[in-house]
């Protein structure tokens, strides 16, 4: 680091983003991504956006946000709009959590939790999972701290039901409880109902899974209006405009097609499914996933190991060093063709018919 940064960021250990090769050498099954191309009408309201660029976007995402609330059930101020689902979680870290209001999430989970806390000088806590991977409530009735759990939990894929949630938020009153949702329309249960039962309740999505818009950086919150009203304090406090024309532009073009998402989501979770049972007639034990991903390992092979021996053969997937899940590899659900090649690759490695 250079002379002049500062101190209070020297411990700070950044998120470590999965591999994104710049060739198409690789099948890549590392980042979560989907497999399939945006919808076509998002590709087309972007282009039109893409005329306008001289523009500021609107900061209220007026048409979107409207379009978004109508899909979800809820009022459109209590939707926020954000710049990938990253941007929202950083937003709640500065708006709710200091010194008088900790955080608290599993010790395996998404990553940027603990990097949001240490860039907030947020105090945290990390709560082990069971030895089988899946969250202990219990841990989490009553314990007086901000709250994150990303359900389905990452790199896991286990989730929880909405009535572990319910009794986390009614036990937390005086503290936010965030329901990171990634992952949810590949299985899980949306805790986006509850929020108005629960005035502690902040439940984040993104468009970058099941919606196909990685790379376009689109995220949301759901809350009851006034955290909406604090968030928005902390967006119009550092970027008012975090959401560029054409994403904004793309994000409702995917709102209008929901059911191009939704036969998306369908083929992920049969081809996950079908991969899992593959993967299983060559030795691995697989978590119960319920996202678009799979979480393995192989009973004879570590799991470093079987990441090093597919990467040489052209197959991309996330590797974890920690020490609890260093036997694990997680395998983002791809399409049928890249999932057969990677059982066929597996086979050869572990020498299997």
């Amino acid at each position: 680091m250079s002379r002049f940064f500062s101190k209070k960021y020297e411990k700070l250990v950044p998120y470590v983003p999965g591999e994104q090769p710049k060739d198409n050498k690789y099948i890549k099954l590392n980042t979560n991504e989907s497999p399939y191309p945006p919808s076509k009408k998002a590709i087309r309201e972007s282009l039109k956006a893409a005329k306008r660029l001289q523009l500021y976007p609107d900061p209220e995402c007026t048409y979107l946000t409207s379009e978004l609330a109508n899909l979800l059930g809820v009022r459109k101020d209590e939707v926020l709009l954000t710049n990938g689902s990253d941007e929202i979680l950083n937003f709640i870290f500065m708006a709710f959590c200091d010194e008088d209001h900790p955080a608290v999430f599993p010790d395996i989970t998404y990553g940027f939790y603990k990097v949001f806390a240490q860039i907030n000088n947020v105090p945290y806590e990390e709560i082990p999972l069971k030895d089988d991977f899946t969250i202990d409530i219990s841990d989490y009735i009553g314990i007086g701290k901000n709250i994150f759990i990303a359900n389905p939990n990452a790199p896991t894929g286990i989730s929880i039901t909405l009535s572990d949630i319910e009794k986390i938020a009614s036990s937390n009153p005086e503290n936010i409880v965030v329901i990171d949702e990634a992952y949810v329309d590949f299985g899980g249960e949306s805790a986006v109902g509850l929020i108005n039962k629960f005035d502690n309740l902040i439940v984040t999505q993104t468009f970058s899974k099941s919606r196909s818009m990685a790379g376009a950086r689109l995220g949301f919150g759901v809350a009851n209006s006034e955290i909406i009203r604090d968030l928005n304090t902390i967006k119009y406090s550092t970027n008012p405009y975090n959401i560029n024309s054409m994403t904004m532009a793309a994000g409702l073009g995917c709102v209008k097609d929901e059911d191009y998402t939704q036969r998306n989501c369908r083929e992920i979770i049969k081809t996950r499914n079908e991969t899992v049972k593959e993967l299983e007639k060559i030795g691995f034990t697989c978590t119960n996933s319920t996202s678009n991903f799979i979480f393995a390992k192989h009973e004879r092979i570590d799991g470093e190991t079987i990441y090093m021996q597919l990467k040489s053969r052209g197959i991309l997937v996330r590797h974890f060093t920690g020490e609890k899940i260093k036997e694990y590899n997680r395998i983002t659900v791809g399409t049928q063709k890249q999932m057969k090649a990677l059982i066929k690759t597996l086979k050869t490695i572990l020498e299997v018919e």
